[in-house]
């Protein structure tokens, strides 16, 4: 008897051991003390790190390779980097639906992490061979006379350039969600706090793999040529995918869980057909567990839940009956939509640092030494060289410090972490603004080329924000309980990134329509800035970012305002009864009344 109780009480043991919901890489249930922890999300910001360097050696010193050797304009050049980028961010809902619904992420990170790969073999091969890029010109002095990139050689890049895209957009969430998904933060209060340095990790590796970037391959592209450049970009890449699958046995791997679209299109099509209903109590309602929260937020969408009862036994069809677990997951992911555009500007401001910013210094003094100059595009290693630093900083000591005060296990909220960042995205293009007077003036006024550090505040000032941002809002994301759509989430993290970028390709071409005339072409129509009027449109810029973070304050204390108090069913039962709901079909103008 003992021996039987024995193996009961061991076999209980691990089945306690093992998690539900999670699974190795042989599908079977996850052990916690054998996978998960930081040490298998460690493998995963080591791809990170690399795939960082290999796509921001490109895309942070594309405008360069663009206008000197594929001679497209400075506006066009600053249209097609800002498209390339955000179209990377705009293809990473792709990459976050295949994951959550088909793929889950180690696969989606392997399938489309080979597609990138193939992207950055592709460029370094269309700029090696002279066959494939127009006769070399000088844009500065025979501007008029080169010749643009068309036909088969503008293919082969945009073929090359677009694979790299592809492949990037569809990496990118996944690589964050599956980090994420290594801790168990809702069953374990230790792994909690663990997803928050995990997250201010990530940002470390990113800062990382940007200052390889900025400084070893920009100086590698400038000295050995684009094509070698794009080579070592394929080379991290590929060691990107190497460390990501030597920790394939020690990922805890969250199932895909079919459409993730399905269920929130349900709600939606219940709630329009029962729109004529009420309810005076929530016993009707269709409750699939007493844990889940109810919000009154959005409540024509809880007509959704309501069961009508008809005398039969016959079970209504999900797309007339939801649970209310299933309603609240929509209404959180419409509650953020507010917080997530209220980010679009400042990835527009993101735009300008790797476009017009690198041109500036272009038109700077850059000599450090009698033989040494920095390459322009190295500019934005500044705040990236100072938060390698910071970063672990902020974690050691200000995150104990403020969780002290706060009671909050990420130390301060992570909506309060994304308001000071955008409060600070302000300063850095009234920084860039009041730098690019001086140094036009000095050039114009006194025929004097100012140096290349007279940038930097402007740099440093946006990666202060930069890691109060983004961090935050990926924090923010993925702590919102939306089951199953992690990876989705990180995707919309990166979309916003995406509409920054078109956004900022928008303005450009507004800004040169709007303040064109007749006899001169706009603020930023001419490829020499000196001609041009950067300052004012950085001005203009400061403008825009100030006005959304006022607009953000609004959307942060109203989100706050309608999540600071759900009800559960016992709490509803207690203050409205459990007394028989009858169902009434109203006229029109009663139908559209609410759920108290």
């Amino acid at each position: 008897m003992e021996e039987i109780r024995a193996s009961e009480k061991g076999a209980r043991i691990k089945e306690q051991q093992q998690e539900v919901g999670t699974g190795d890489c042989r599908g079977r249930p996850s052990n916690p003390n054998k996978h998960g922890g930081m040490t298998a999300a460690a493998f995963v910001l080591g791809l990170q790190a690399f795939e960082i360097t290999g796509i921001a050696a490109v895309g942070n010193n594309l405008i360069t390779y663009l206008i000197n050797e594929m001679h497209f304009s400075l506006s066009k050049s600053a249209n097609i980097v800002t498209n390339f980028v955000g179209t990377i961010f705009l293809l990473s809902l792709l990459g976050g639906y295949l994951s959550d619904s088909h793929l889950g992420c180690f696969w989606t990170i392997l399938l489309f992490g080979l597609v990138e790969l193939s992207g950055f073999i592709l460029l370094s091969v269309q700029a090696h061979f002279p066959q494939l890029k127009p006769p070399k010109c000088n844009m500065l002095t025979d501007g008029d006379d080169c010749i643009e990139a068309k036909g088969f050689k503008a293919l082969i890049f945009f073929v090359a350039l677009y694979l790299v895209a592809l492949g990037s957009g569809c990496v990118k969430p996944n690589m964050i969600a599956h980090g994420a998904d290594q801790f168990d933060a809702q069953n374990n209060p230790t792994h909690s706090k663990k997803l928050s340095t995990y997250f201010n990790a990530a940002y470390f590796a990113f800062s990382m793999g940007e200052l390889v970037a900025l400084t070893v391959l920009v100086w590698v592209q400038t000295h050995a040529g684009m094509d070698v450049g794009f080579g070592v970009s394929a080379a991290a890449m590929a060691m990107g995918l190497i460390v990501v699958v030597s920790g394939t046995l020690y990922y805890r791997n969250k199932p895909p869980r079919g459409s993730i679209f399905t269920p929130i299109v349900q709600v939606f099509v219940a709630a329009v057909s029962k729109r004529k209903l009420i309810c005076t109590s929530v016993s009707q309602l269709h409750w699939e567990s007493g844990n889940v929260f109810r919000t009154q937020r959005f409540g024509f969408l809880d007509k959704a839940c309501i069961k009508v009862e008809d005398g039969s036994d016959a079970k209504e069809s999900t797309w007339r009956l939801c649970s209310v677990a299933q309603v609240e997951q929509v209404k959180i992911l419409i509650s953020i939509i507010p917080i997530f555009a209220c980010t679009i500007v400042f990835n527009t401001i993101l735009a300008q640092l790797q476009t017009f910013s690198v041109q500036q210094g272009s038109a700077m003094d850059t000599q450090l030494t009698k033989s040494f100059h920095i390459p322009p595009a190295s500019l934005q290693s500044i705040p990236y060289i100072i938060l390698i630093f910071l970063v672990p900083l902020y974690d050691k000591f200000f995150v104990p410090f403020a969780r002290k005060i706060t009671g909050h296990e990420s130390g301060i909220l992570p909506l309060h972490r994304i308001g000071s960042g955008l409060f600070l995205a302000t300063f850095s293009m009234i920084a860039a603004a009041l730098m690019e007077k001086k140094r036009r003036d000095s050039v114009t006024g006194l025929g004097e080329i100012i140096s290349i550090f007279w940038i930097t505040p402007q740099f440093f000032i946006f990666g202060l924000s930069e890691m109060l941002t983004a961090v935050g809002l990926i924090e923010f994301f993925y702590k919102q309980s939306l089951q199953g759509m992690q990876s989705f989430l990180m995707a919309v993290t990166y979309c916003s990134y995406s509409f920054g970028f078109y956004l900022s390709s928008v303005l450009v071409s507004l800004v040169n329509n709007i303040t064109s005339t007749s006899m001169k072409g706009g603020w930023l129509s001419d490829n020499n800035l000196n001609n041009d009027r950067l300052d004012l449109f950085y001005w203009l810029l400061a403008a825009i970012c100030f006005l959304n973070f006022l607009n953000y304050l609004f959307w942060s204390r109203w989100h706050s305002r309608n999540t600071s108090a759900p009800v559960t069913i016992q709490d509803e039962a207690i203050e409205m009864g459990l007394s028989h709901c009858n169902m009434i079909k109203h006229s029109k103008d009663v139908g559209n009344e609410t759920i108290p």
